[in-house]
Formats: C-alpha cells, sequence, structure tokens
C-alpha cells in the first residue's frame, strides 16, 4: 500500500524533505559494439584508390642482342634539356644543324606546351605528306644533373597533356654531348 508522509521527520531542516538523487549511469556497451560493427563494415565495403603511376617502356639490359641503329627522320626529333633553376632549352633535327632552335623556353601553356603542339602539327603533316600519316613527333628529354625531379614531372605533364604518346613517342636519355652541356650551360663557343 501507498505510505503517507506527514513531515514529522523532517530532519531539522522546516519540514522541507530532500529526496537523494542517484547517480545517472548509462551503459555504453552496446555503442561501442555498433561502433566497432559500423568500422568493420566500411572498412570492408569501401574500395581503396588504387595508386597512380605511369607506365615507362624500359629498354632491354641483354647485352648478347646487337644494338640496330634505327634512322629516324630529323624533321621529326625534337630535343628539350632541362637545367637548374627551371631552364629548359629545346631544339629540333641535330645540334649540329638545327632546324628549329636551341631556345629557352618556361614551362606551361605559352611556353614549351605551344612549341609542342605547334611542332606536332607540322611533324604530323610532314609524315602524311610522306604517306606515313602515323609517324608523329619523337620528343627527348634529357634532364641534367642539375634540373630538380619537379620539372620532369612537368614535362611528362605536357606530353600527357599534348598527346605526344598518342602519336608519337619521348624517351627520357640523362646523357648530354659536350656541346649540349656547353648550351645548357648558357656558354658561348
Amino acid at each position: 500500500m501507498a505510505e503517507l508522509n506527514t513531515g514529522d521527520d523532517g530532519g531539522g531542516k522546516g519540514g522541507k524533505i530532500r529526496s537523494k538523487k542517484a547517480n545517472a549511469k548509462v551503459d555504453l556497451t552496446a555503442m561501442v559494439d555498433l561502433a566497432f560493427l559500423l568500422i568493420t563494415f566500411f572498412m570492408l565495403t569501401t574500395t581503396l584508390s588504387k595508386p597512380q603511376s605511369m607506365s615507362l617502356g624500359l629498354p632491354d639490359k641483354d647485352p648478347t642482342k646487337d644494338n640496330i641503329d634505327m634512322k629516324v627522320d630529323e624533321n621529326r626529333t625534337m630535343t628539350i634539356m632541362l637545367g637548374a633553376d627551371n631552364k629548359l632549352v629545346y631544339y629540333v633535327g641535330l645540334l649540329a644543324t638545327p632546324l628549329a632552335g636551341p631556345k629557352d623556353l618556361t614551362f606551361g601553356k605559352d611556353g614549351i606546351r605551344k612549341e609542342l603542339i605547334s611542332r606536332q602539327t607540322k611533324v604530323l603533316a610532314y609524315s602524311a605528306a610522306k604517306g606515313k600519316p602515323k609517324n608523329g613527333l619523337i620528343v627527348i628529354i634529357k634532364p641534367s644533373k642539375k634540373s630538380n625531379y619537379k620539372n620532369l614531372i612537368d614535362i611528362l605533364d605536357e606530353m600527357a597533356i599534348v598527346g605526344i604518346g598518342d602519336f608519337g613517342n619521348y624517351a627520357i636519355v640523362p646523357e648530354f654531348s659536350p656541346e649540349e652541356q656547353k648550351l645548357l650551360e648558357g656558354k658561348k663557343e
């Protein structure tokens, strides 16, 4: 049955009775279980991004194979040399008898990209006139020991933007002739 509180045992505080507050405790076990289940679910159902890489065609290192030199038309070749302090020098054809250049350029759309697009259209027109429409520009990239990694990546990006790999080829060659080294350092003969 219910009990009636008459207020006689008020405890000496003017007859007011204070009720004791119990500490509220919340059991978080279920929430922790749910959190781990959700973490496990999302870990198993997400797709991880694949690392982006660039495909490189590397030459054979078989010393028994004979090196066969291919004759390439000078009109199709462009050499880009990368130097210190973001320096970029290019020439078309052979350095002894260049068809264009040697000339200093900058990176970006108004520099090397503009020249690559111009040269690519000229080479495609030249190759089409000779009856070989798929022969595009061949770019030889020569980074010096003083050039930085960013410049090499920038020039490879320019190759992808212009589409040199679609109709032509490009190669990274680390060797410099003495004349090219002088040209890159800005020394006049």
